[in-house]
């Protein structure tokens, strides 16, 4: 019997799309084997003033700080233009 696949959330940013790369280990001898370099994620909820609601965007701590120097209306608005959320 097979095992049932739960639905489990990417580690990609919804606004800027960053994702895990790939890279090496690389012991004092130079061995190396791969690895996975995370992205800097958060789960973040905002209100957003003009439609009376909260959002919750799963974020790269990049894209928080790009949302306190341009503000969430313009940022929201940008990624709603390039389809990254609804």
């Amino acid at each position: 019997m097979h095992p049932v696949k739960k639905d489990v959330m990417s580690k990609v940013c919804e606004l800027t799309g960053k994702k895990a790369m790939v890279g090496n280990n690389v012991s004092k001898a130079m061995n190396k084997t791969k690895r996975k370099f995370g992205a800097n994620l958060i789960k973040k909820r905002f209100y957003i003033v003009e439609e009376d609601k909260w959002i919750t965007l799963k974020l790269s701590t990049s894209a928080l700080k790009t949302i306190n120097k341009k503000g969430l209306p313009a940022v929201v608005k940008e990624a709603r233009a390039q389809g990254l959320i609804k």
